[in-house]
């Protein structure tokens, strides 16, 4: 009996349940979906890391590392492994202004790659090049074919031997000015180093890759006493692929943490609202029950089980399209799969989402099984009484002069919501939840639109950057700045504390390169101190007037500067004039050049490494962009559905508790429309006043993830008044057609019935 009661009972309440089911699905969906997002990361580029070798330590020389150095290295306690590494930047011959990022390992174990197809690794082939498949696939090469590379003033040849992937280069980018990978363009390769030594005849190995579990200062204060000069020292944490696959998971799961959980919370609050009002609803239902004599702990069960299917349906809704959003995420034709180049792309659940999803089902099933032992109290005769709201008192405002002045509708609104707080608080939280999260996904965009704006509209006003050789002397690279014009720059690797920073060294007559302080001006460069990027003078507690001490890298020297200015940027670094790096006796190499002129004005010299457009900078945005806004899509469909799912699920219950009151105003003489307007203006005045809260607590949010998100690129919150009012549109929308859909509903209001039901 009661199971056919079951089935009767969710083709009654239908609406609801399907509601409460979508709202629980959303919200387990986009929890899950974000969070095995970044589990999978972590743990497929983790493994990825380690089947490649990537490397703890990196040290760094410009003048080079020996074999027997090497060797001594390897042999000290605490060394798993170490290797000598070179890697360089080629152009590839007949493929117009490609590039490829050439690497040499010594110990293929070491900082090596995967074999997808083709030969196997040689380290005695003299000719022989391990292409990137994803470079490989954009140019149609092939294994077998013969690639003609240029470095400076050499140029060899080689064959494809196989088509690889390397932890190295998981994200191929030219350098840190390029946001995302380009395979059309740029890819890497590797050489054995018995090509390195024919091709360039005195092999120079700038790096030393090291495994070990030692810390930072154990493995400088090794390589000190090994090599008995100071080397630059990079943990793995600062080399780009690992920082940023690290980034990306963090990234995902402060996301995760965040915005989702939002929903879910949503759903939870939402469910013991409507299941609450279901029970009441059903309560003369289960009076009669009591009065046939079933017990209440068979009852019980029978209630309970609703809540325990609906739970049971959502949660396995809400898995299946978890894994979608994931999958839609990480594949590799998806978003994520422009970015990072990893043979490995399996869905991990991870552990914590079993057990939340396992504890949500046990919420929802306590959830129904407290709403029906609420109605279950007292004997059979009180049972089969229906529901009826508590009584109200007057309100106090019931007693002033403004109260009289209102009108009819606003009066028994206000009345209405005194009586129904919990009801009206889930409306308000539904709106508030809602209108934070397309706040903080629009926020996104308008960000990165005032980051894009300040850094490459305003900041950067070359059209060209000439990067030159590494054998330029300063006579060509004056020639060279002075013949086109340009703004220069140097870059000395310093240590800064114990921190690996670049001190660079701009000359700006053009005003080509201008940097944005915190307001975003920009800062006019002076010649009586370092202009600090703001990520560091946080993490140094460095101010204007303070003083600080650099010691670059390869010698003995030490300089202390005066923190003349705080600027923003996209990487860690300090500025300096060449003035001022004159008073500190600071000498260096001009590495750029940076003019007005069109890439194909810049003539061929053997002083020029390569030359980049900056449209070629601001075009790799352009995947970044898109991958950001899959997220922003994703959130903001999700946030109006939820929104239109629980605001219509509440007005359904506004509706089934005012039934009555509704019933006695068409008794009087009140229109079906003067009714209706009544319901819309009450879910108005919850949407104004959720819109009110939720768009401060939107930006507060998009601040938070901001700072998790994106805090490498020192972007500054920028919220426009177009997405303030964009998301009004949506909220008052979405409002007001639910609120147009449950006022129709009062035409079927049958009075006789109506008011009959409570005899």
């Amino acid at each position: 009996m009661l199971r056919k009661k079951l089935w009767r009972t969710f083709l009654l309440y239908k609406a609801q349940f399907l509601s409460m089911i979508l709202m629980i699905a959303i919200g387990i969906g986009i929890f899950v979906g974000f969070n095995m997002e970044w589990v999978s990361i972590e743990e497929n580029t983790g493994s990825f890391f380690e089947e490649t070798g990537f490397a703890d330590y990196r040290l760094i020389s410009e003048e080079g590392f020996s074999g027997e150095e090497q060797e001594k290295i390897r042999d000290s306690a605490g060394i798993d492994a170490a290797a000598r590494y070179a890697v360089f930047d080629v152009d590839v011959a007949g493929f117009g202004d490609d590039a490829l990022s050439l690497s040499v390992t010594e110990d293929a174990s070491v900082s090596g790659f995967l074999v997808l197809a083709g030969e196997a690794y040689d380290d005695e082939s003299d000719d022989g090049i391990w292409l990137s498949d994803r470079y490989a696939a954009a140019n149609d090469i092939a294994v077998g074919d013969t690639l003609t590379l240029d470095y400076q003033r050499l140029r060899f040849s080689g064959e494809v031997k196989g088509l690889v992937k390397a932890g190295e280069h998981l994200i191929c980018v030219r350098d840190e000015t390029q946001l995302m990978p380009d395979y059309d363009t740029f890819g890497f390769a590797y050489i054995s180093p018995a090509f390195y030594e024919r091709a360039a005849g005195v092999p120079f190995y700038p790096q030393i890759h090291i495994r070990s579990a030692l810390t930072k200062n154990q493995i400088t204060d090794l390589a000190d006493d090994v090599l008995g000069r100071t080397v630059m020292v990079l943990t793995k944490d600062e080399v780009l692929s690992y920082a940023e696959a690290k980034g990306e998971a963090k990234e995902g799961k402060a996301m995760g943490s965040i915005l989702p959980v939002l929903f879910l919370l949503i759903a939870v609050l939402t469910m013991v609202t409507t299941m609450h009002r279901l029970t009441a609803k059903e309560k003369p239902q289960i009076g009669t029950m009591k009065a046939l004599g079933l017990k209440d702990r068979r009852i019980t069960r029978h209630y309970t089980s609703y809540a325990f299917l609906i739970g049971l349906l959502g949660v396995g809704a809400g898995l299946g399209l978890g894994y979608y959003i994931a999958w839609y995420i990480m594949h590799p034709e998806g978003s994520m799969g422009t970015y990072l180049d990893m043979p490995d792309w399996t869905l991990r659940l991870p552990l914590f989402c079993v057990v939340i999803l396992a504890a949500a089902e046990i919420a929802l099933t306590l959830i129904g099984y407290g709403s029906v032992r609420r109605m279950l109290a007292g004997n059979a005769a009180d049972a089969l009484r229906p529901y009826a709201p508590k009584k109200m008192k007057p309100l106090r405002a019931e007693k002033t002069k403004l109260w009289r002045r209102l009108g009819f509708g606003a009066r028994w609104n206000l009345r209405d919501v005194s009586r129904h707080k919990s009801r009206t608080l889930m409306s308000l939280f539904g709106v508030v939840g809602c209108t934070m999260i397309i706040i903080a996904a629009l926020g996104m965009s308008d960000t990165m639109d005032a980051f894009l704006d300040l850094y490459y509209d305003k900041a950067t006003l070359y059209d060209t950057r000439i990067n030159l050789a590494d054998d330029a002397d300063g006579a060509a690279s004056e020639a060279i700045a002075g013949s086109y014009g340009g703004d220069t720059s140097a870059a000395v690797s310093a240590r800064l504390e114990d921190k690996a920073v670049s001190l660079e060294i701009y000359d700006t007559p053009g005003n080509l390169v201008r940097f944005p302080d915190e307001d975003d001006h920009f800062q006019p460069l002076g010649d009586d101190g370092a202009y600090v990027c703001l990520r560091l003078s946080r993490a140094f507690d460095l101010s204007p007037g303070d003083t600080f001490t650099l010691r670059p890298y390869g010698g003995d020297d030490v300089y202390t500067l005066k923190v003349a200015g705080l600027i923003r940027s996209v990487s860690e670094n300090i500025v300096i004039t060449p003035a001022y790096a004159e008073k500190l006796g600071l000498s260096y190499d001009i590495h750029s050049v940076y003019t007005a002129l069109a890439k194909e004005e810049i003539r061929d010299d053997s002083a020029i490494a390569s030359v980049q457009s900056k449209q070629t900078i601001i075009d790799s945005f352009d995947t970044f962009i898109d991958i950001m806004n899959v997220m922003v899509y994703i959130l903001i469909a999700a946030a109006v559905v939820l929104g239109v799912v629980v605001l219509y699920n509440l007005g359904v219950m506004s509706y089934t508790e005012r039934y009555r009151e509704m019933a006695t105003l068409k008794v009087v003489g009140f229109k079906d429309k003067k009714i209706g307007r009544l319901l819309i203006g009450q879910n108005m005045w919850i949407s104004f006043l959720g819109l009110v809260l939720g768009i401060p607590l939107g930006v507060y949010v998009l601040g938070v993830l901001l700072d998790a998100l994106a805090g490498e690129y020192e972007m500054k919150l920028a919220v426009t008044a177009q997405t303030c009012f964009l998301t009004a549109g949506l909220i008052v929308g979405m409002s007001l057609l639910v609120s147009v859909l449950v006022a129709r509903k009062n035409r079927k209001i049958d009075m006789v019935e109506a008011l009959k039901a409570g005899e």
